[in-house]
């Protein structure tokens, strides 16, 4: 019998190691995991093993077809996870991150294709979130990062909205009370010449054309 997830408290001016090393430890054994970013709580996996990211599809109720966005702690950590690097993504990256832009790149060979659900496709973004980045950096630099709610539910930016079965499903929960909610982060398909918005979100259209076309 599960006796839930362990619900650790973290505070975004002084995060508990220990909160993230036991959370990174489940990541890393396969486990799944709650955590905050700068938008909504997030139902995180390590983003290289299959098994968990299947854990996540399943969890949520989410239909395979449906690729997962990734957060990653720094630069180089996406750079490792690309096969290819626009100018574009570049100019980008340069002015809204760390922050709420997600970018649709060419995924590198080694990500299994549940990831990106078969496209070759990821989209990816270094979170703004102390606790979002701590956890990627201590499971290698990647995490998924879809948000933690069944599919169809509404993203939750408190714990309280989180799903009962949902949670139970989860190793851990990094409790940061409640976040900024809002819109998601908005995404821009890099991958092609001109880049297309996917999806809008924190970051307004006019903000990121203007860099582009700058």
């Amino acid at each position: 019998m599960s006796l839930g997830p362990k619900i650790f408290s973290v505070n975004s001016a002084e995060i508990s190691g220990e909160a993230i090393g036991e959370a990174a430890s489940i990541l890393r054994s396969g486990g799944l995991v709650v955590y905050p970013t700068e938008t909504f709580y997030a139902l995180g996996a390590v983003a290289t093993s299959a098994e968990a990211v299947e854990r996540v599809y399943e969890a949520k109720g989410r239909g395979f077809e449906k690729a997962l966005p990734l957060i990653a702690c720094d630069l180089r950590a996406v750079l490792g996870a690309v096969s290819q690097w626009p100018e574009s993504a570049e100019k980008l990256a340069r002015v809204f991150w760390p922050g709420p832009l997600s970018l649709l790149v060419p995924a590198a060979a080694f990500l299994p294709p549940a990831l990106h659900a078969g496209t070759g496709k990821i989209a990816i973004r270094v979170s703004s979130h102390p606790v979002a980045v701590l956890l990627a950096r201590a499971c290698g630099g990647l995490l998924v990062s879809t948000s933690a709610n069944l599919a169809g539910e509404p993203a939750p930016e408190s714990p309280e909205r989180i799903d009962a079965g949902l949670l139970a499903s989860a190793g851990a929960m990094l409790d940061a009370g409640n976040l900024p909610g809002g819109f998601p982060s908005t995404i821009v398909d890099v991958s092609i010449q001109p880049a297309k918005l996917v999806r809008e979100g924190k970051i307004a259209p006019e903000e990121i054309f203007g860099v582009l076309e700058g």
